[in-house]
């Protein structure tokens, strides 16, 4: 395990789980919405993105948490470890509800509203983002430790016996 990427809807708890896995086996984490998104709540263009994805990608070791579907395949076909939280849409419109307000490692500013767009998103995630994430890991899964979380609890039991 020294290539990972950690998937799932926004609210799944992909990044407290990738944050625990960094701290566990000291594997260097990058958040993509730290890449895309810049602090003033603009975003950074594709090629600024895709070249430091193509440089983080190009290391030894790393764990990747976030979705950004566009590249989502290039790096499920770089990884030797995929981790995907397939959970119950309601837990990820709970999560993602409870992080308004406070600091997060992955975001460079603090949400403040949980707005619809983002709500719909969430919701529409296990018809539109999730059946592509199946597929990609279903084409490139040769040579792959895969693991689907259907749960958090299944998640962090993971994590507990994880050495």
């Amino acid at each position: 395990m020294k290539k990972i990427v950690v998937l799932g809807s926004p609210g799944s708890g992909k990044t407290t789980f990738a944050t625990r896995l960094h701290e566990k086996t000291g594997i260097p984490l990058y958040h993509l919405d730290l890449i895309w998104h810049k602090p003033d709540r603009t975003t950074v263009s594709r090629e600024e993105f895709d070249t430091k994805l193509s440089e983080i990608m190009s290391t030894p070791t790393w764990i990747i948490d976030g979705n950004y579907n566009r590249t989502a395949e290039i790096r499920i076909i770089s990884a030797d470890t995929v981790f995907l939280f397939d959970l119950p849409v309601e837990v990820c419109l709970d999560g993602a509800r409870s992080r308004i307000g406070k600091k997060r490692p992955d975001m460079p500013w603090i949400e403040e509203t949980f707005d619809e767009e983002f709500k719909n998103w969430i919701t529409d995630f296990p018809k539109i983002q999730l059946p592509q994430l199946y597929e990609h890991i279903k084409k490139h899964k040769e040579n792959k430790n895969i693991i689907i979380f259907k749960s958090r609890d299944e998640a962090d039991d993971y994590l507990n016996r994880l050495r």
